[in-house]
């Protein structure tokens, strides 16, 4: 009779999977991230198109800057643009592609001075206006990490709120700042509009600059040329790094009893017809 043969095949296959202790693996990798909230700052007068940065101071930061923001997907990065009064290019975003796009829409020209041709803002450099701009955009934020990073080619010669009184404001909010002074000392060239140019004065407030970045716990840097002011991103990239807290949650389950109720079901009806059946089969 081959019933018992079966039963036994089916009692040994159970033993050897209920030894190998099979499970069902329930795996949660939860991530939580906390982005950080970053307002770029920039300066867009019209010494900003002096060319000791190539092609021009302008068109330098706009290439070095998208670089920056591709490396931070998960913060929230906004764009505040400023000559001699101030406003938002872009507000916080995560869809860097919409903030990259208009940050291209900037004009080289968008402050260039009267004597030249209406600019689409007053031109000059209001350090001030442009810090408060960002922290507008900034002070809602519910992150722990807040930055403003303002980057300027001159000196704080009009505005509505003095340079160090923004920085004060920033400090109350836990924003901190970081400055950045861009142009070659000495003298850079300056485009005269008919395909010349003209040797201008590099004047930078470095004081100022470092009193609000140590005002607010950020720091000053300085800028001399395209590779040094892409130098300067990937340091701050490095200090401001997103945080990340990960939960692995891994649960077993073990799913042996199946087969051991088979094993032991197999087990007595092999015993039954050893003992009952196929002993009084004559």
């Amino acid at each position: 009779m081959y019933l018992p043969s079966i039963l036994h095949l089916i009692l040994f296959i159970c033993v050897v999977l209920i030894i190998a202790r099979p499970q069902l693996k329930n795996h949660n990798d939860n991530n939580d991230i906390e982005g950080i909230d970053i307002m770029l700052s920039v300066d867009i007068s019209t010494s900003m198109l002096t060319q000791d940065f190539k092609p021009n101071r302008v068109q330098a930061l706009k290439a070095i800057a998208k670089e920056f923001i591709s490396k931070r997907p998960n913060d929230n990065i906004g764009l505040t643009i400023f000559a001699g009064e101030a406003f938002t290019q872009c507000p916080l975003t995560t869809n860097h592609d919409v903030l990259i796009s208009l940050y291209d829409a900037i004009d080289d020209e968008m402050a260039l001075s009267t004597t030249m041709r209406q600019g689409l803002i007053e031109d000059g450099t209001a350090l001030g206006d442009g810090i408060m701009n960002s922290l507008l955009r900034l002070r809602e934020s519910k992150t722990k990490s807040k930055v403003i990073i303002l980057l300027t080619d001159g000196v704080n010669n009009c505005g509505n709120v003095s340079p160090l009184t923004a920085a004060m404001v920033a400090k109350k909010y836990n924003v901190r700042i970081y400055t950045i002074g861009i142009g070659r000392n000495g003298y850079a060239p300056f485009p005269t509009g008919n395909g010349s140019t003209t040797m201008l004065p590099v004047e930078i407030d470095e004081n100022t600059m470092k009193q609000i970045s140590e005002e607010t716990g950020g720091k000053y840097f300085r800028a001399q040329e395209n590779q040094e002011l892409s130098q300067i991103y990937n340091e701050i990239d490095q200090l401001e790094r997103t945080k990340l807290s990960s939960s692995l949650i891994n649960k077993h389950k073990e799913i042996y009893e199946p087969f051991a109720v088979v094993a032991f079901i197999a087990l007595f009806l092999e015993l039954l017809l050893n003992t009952l059946i196929i002993r009084r089969i004559p």
